[in-house]
């Protein structure tokens, strides 16, 4: 059996790590709060960027566009997105064992895979494993200015056909008990449906020139919102993990207590034994 004094230093131990995993939990709880926010923000604008889009290929008798392009699939480019720190349960595990499996499954094809992690956790993970990475310069906390500038290095790879198709893979933050790993084509672009019109509608300049502008902004808005709403997974997935640290600890710290009371009440009992016996 442990001694009082081993018991004592385990108790204290686990103390300080109970208050850095609550705190912890609070901070996270505080980014998610305001990521939630931004992401309300966020799905506004794309419901109103989707109907000018509706509205402009309703308005249009030729949609397509180079961004649309359907073609035989040779190179794949895999954007995926983690967290650059760890301590949020298998947030990271989960984007690694996925990209993982999709490398797997298009090198069977013979299909060559570029890399595109975002967040250091995965990059490190690509790199033990001997996978070549290219660098994405940006993490789930970028601007949308830095956004829109990968954006444009993607649609620069896709136009010059060095890549055949870009995936996005990224945890979409449903509540705050559930992330599911989302995979998503980025390019090339699937247009939504046409939207009923019951007039003619007057446009200038034409609805090809508009659409021909939207169309790029519409896929740097994509990628932003995507690493947005990973982001937004992040803090929630890193608050139930130390929600769970938490709780853990406090059960932890209630086995050793009984366990140092049941001990020094031993001790008491030894010590009046040998008085008695004296």
């Amino acid at each position: 059996m442990s001694s009082l004094k081993e018991i004592k230093n385990r108790i204290v131990s686990i103390q300080s790590t109970q208050k850095i995993t609550s705190a912890m939990k609070q901070i996270a709880s505080a980014k998610l709060h305001q990521a939630q926010s931004h992401t309300g923000h966020t799905v506004s604008y794309a419901q109103q960027l989707s109907e000018l889009l509706r509205a402009l290929i309703a308005a249009t008798t030729n949609s397509a566009s180079p961004l649309t392009e359907e073609r035989l699939v040779k190179c794949v480019a895999i954007v995926a997105c983690a967290s650059d720190t760890g301590l949020c349960g298998s947030f990271n595990a989960n984007v690694w064992k996925r990209v993982d499996a999709r490398i797997e499954a298009y090198q069977q094809q013979g299909v060559e895979v570029r890399l595109f992690p975002i967040g250091r956790k995965l990059v490190n993970e690509l790199q033990k494993a001997g996978y070549a990475t290219e660098s994405a310069t940006i993490s789930t906390a970028s601007t949308y200015e830095e956004a829109a500038s990968f954006a444009e290095q993607l649609i620069a790879h896709f136009l010059q056909g060095k890549v055949d198709r870009v995936e996005l893979l990224y945890h979409h933050f449903k509540n705050s008990a559930s992330q599911p790993l989302m995979e998503q084509t980025f390019l090339p672009l699937t247009l939504p449906p046409a939207a009923e019109t019951t007039g003619q509608t007057l446009l200038e300049p034409s609805a090809e020139e508009l659409l021909a502008l939207l169309l790029p902004r519409w896929l740097k808005f994509s990628l932003y919102a995507a690493l947005l709403d990973a982001s937004t997974a992040e803090h929630a997935a890193r608050m139930i993990a130390m929600q769970i640290a938490s709780d853990n600890a406090n059960e932890l710290l209630q086995t050793l207590t009984h366990q140092y009371n049941k001990s020094r009440q031993q001790a008491i009992t030894n010590e009046l034994l040998d008085i008695v016996q004296g």
